[in-house]
């Protein structure tokens, strides 16, 4: 493997296969079960997301490799298991490609000809929709009514844009994105009364209400609540950071200054922006 030699998915299976062996692998590696190793791959995926975000290629690349370890990861434990080996999972992946795009495949998997009728792009959204609700009603059932099929494990406002956007294929839906920002001024307002007349949990409710309403409005600008969040999130410890190197400058440290001080410096970091924006 080493050198200018091809490296193939061969290698990295024979490589995990090494790690996971009790006598001669890592201690650590033989120890994970699919449970211990679910975090770090979600975490995987995330990272991948902001690779792209930052647009550092060299990084994404990176990442992609970390992600891939982690599906031969698991694949790795369900053989050793034997529930199923790598394999059978590029075939169960190939097939459903194949199954979804009945536009460009044929059942065998063969390409269909350029001049196919069943190219015709305004099938393929309502192609779509039918072969995943048919897959789903294959599988065994893990939650039930017509809002089952959205996975659990999403992050939350992901979860949330999904759940609104399958309910507005029923006709439940705001007709337009005004009507969605009075709903959320008013999931403000009930937000605040219950700070004032309810328990915590019903501030809690209240606010799981009004995040789930956020996530509405930008479904209805066509803009991902999550990748705007982590815009948000960058943003904010950008301001931040820049916030605390004017304090220090001016002699001061975070832990020295009261709010009306840093407060004087955001503003100073925002104004520093916008006057960046303007020559920008």
């Amino acid at each position: 493997m080493g050198g200018e030699d091809v490296v193939k998915i061969e290698d990295l299976l024979a490589l995990m296969a090494t790690l996971r062996n009790p006598e001669v692998g890592c201690a650590w590696d033989v120890a994970q079960d699919f449970a211990s190793i679910a975090p770090y791959t979600v975490e995987e995926a995330y990272e991948v997301v902001d690779a792209i975000a930052r647009g550092d290629t060299d990084d994404l690349r990176d990442e992609l490799g970390d992600l891939l370890l982690q599906v031969v990861f698991h694949a790795r434990i369900a053989e050793e298991t034997g529930l199923f080996a790598f394999p059978d999972v590029v075939r169960a992946v190939v097939e459903k490609m194949v199954r979804r795009h009945p536009h460009v495949f044929a059942p065998d998997g063969t390409l269909l000809p350029k001049g196919s009728p069943r190219r015709d792009p305004g099938a393929v959204a309502r192609q779509w929709e039918a072969i995943k609700a048919e897959e789903r009603r294959a599988k065994p059932p893990q939650e039930t009514g017509p809002l089952a099929g959205i996975p659990l494990p999403l992050p939350a406002l992901t979860r949330a844009h999904k759940l609104s956007a399958k309910a507005a294929t029923y006709g439940f839906d705001w007709s337009d994105p005004a009507q969605v920002v009075l709903k959320v001024r008013e999931e403000i307002d009930e937000v605040a009364d219950a700070m004032v007349h309810g328990t915590r949990a019903a501030v809690a409710e209240e606010l799981g209400d009004l995040l789930f309403s956020v996530a509405n409005l930008a479904r209805h600008l066509g803009i991902d609540p999550e990748y705007s969040l982590r815009e948000g999130n960058m943003k904010f410890a950008r301001r931040f950071t820049a916030m605390a190197a004017i304090l220090e400058a001016q002699g001061s440290g975070l832990s020295d200054c009261d709010l009306d001080a840093m407060e004087a410096a955001w503003r100073a970091v925002k104004m520093l922006e916008v006057k960046m924006s303007e020559t920008g």
